[in-house]
């Protein structure tokens, strides 16, 4: 049974300063292979897990290189289309003391918003566990479309389907509300991934009615981190926290993808049908340790400067926990 898990969505160059002149401007930037669903794909083939990539790379020096890095750390490109007619997205990163970022992203025009349903590939959603989004593929009503499709079309082969809302402001255009055109995508997801910060900006009727509203839809289970607080899940018959690891943090950038690269690689595991899921709350032990595995897996990556670079691997991860338990 295949265990593969196809992230969606964009792979952008994260541009990440060093060093200030008098007044505090970065001297340079240093570029780092990133996106978030790129990073999720990244920290699942460092896991050791099956990990696919779709969207498209402008035919451009950063899109070479983000191809190259992803083909490195052990991702299957072939669902990666290129084109000529846009460049690749950059994004430009800041970090405060406490190692929190700040972005300003060079996207619209960036070649990951032409990807359409007909560059998806039939053969890529045979056999894969589970199909991947967030909502930076959300900002452009074709992509938007784009990517519901690909969730029905995973729907179709019975897969699992993620979604990390990952809000990024500066993505959407000045005039539009992302709320409504995020909802469609979140009732097609059946593991929703939040942090406190965007469950707190989505659920403007209160959580109850928010969760619920969830469960209108496909959701089963939500999880929402939030940094170095205890994390909260959500399923429609029973919920719970859990503790994390508290850990100095260098970078945050990758940390909530790698995450939910940890916790995909987890559900990977699980027997395939509509129901799995709902096994898996009636598991709780077994539920637990896949979410402080992904707990440990973010923890880990904010104590590295990067994206790609800064995801663990799995014998790294196992270690951190032993050394934290």
């Amino acid at each position: 049974m295949s265990r593969t898990i196809l992230c969606f969505g964009e792979a952008l160059i994260d541009f990440h300063s060093e060093g200030g002149d008098d007044a505090g401007f970065p001297r340079s930037f240093v570029p780092y292979a990133g996106g978030a669903p790129a990073n999720v794909a990244v920290a699942v083939a460092r896991l050791g897990g099956e990990a696919a990539f779709a969207g498209m790379l402008g035919k451009d020096m950063f899109g070479d290189f983000l191809l190259h890095s992803l083909k490195s750390a052990g991702v299957n490109t072939a669902g990666v289309a290129r084109t000529d007619e846009a460049n690749t997205a950059l994004a430009f990163v800041s970090l405060d003391a406490t190692g929190e970022r700040s972005f300003s992203f060079y996207r619209p025009p960036s070649a990951d918003l032409l990807f359409r349903p007909e560059h998806f590939h039939a053969e890529s959603f045979h056999g894969t566990a589970v199909f991947h989004v967030c909502s930076n593929s959300m900002t452009d009503a074709a992509l938007a479309e784009t990517t519901r499709d690909g969730m029905r079309r995973a729907h179709a082969a019975g897969a699992l389907v993620s979604f990390d809302l990952n809000l990024r402001p500066a993505l959407w255009p000045r005039d539009v509300e992302p709320r409504p055109l995020l909802w469609p995508a979140l009732h097609l997801a059946d593991v929703v991934k939040l942090s406190a910060e965007e469950f707190a900006w989505l659920a403007v009727d209160g959580e109850e009615a928010t969760l619920a509203k969830l469960w209108e839809g496909r959701t089963r289970l939500v999880i929402i981190t939030d940094g170095a607080k205890p994390l909260r899940w959500f399923h429609p018959d029973v919920e719970g926290e859990l503790p994390v690891y508290a850990v100095p943090a260098v970078d945050t950038t990758a940390a909530g993808d790698a995450f939910v690269g940890g916790l995909l690689y987890q559900l990977a595991t699980l027997e395939h049908g509509n129901d799995r899921i709902d096994h898996l709350i009636t598991e709780l032990p077994r539920l637990h340790a896949a979410l402080r595995f992904a707990a440990a897996c973010g923890a880990l990556t904010v104590t590295r400067q990067g994206s790609f670079s800064a995801i663990p691997d799995e014998a790294e991860v196992l270690s951190f926990m032993e050394t934290y338990a």
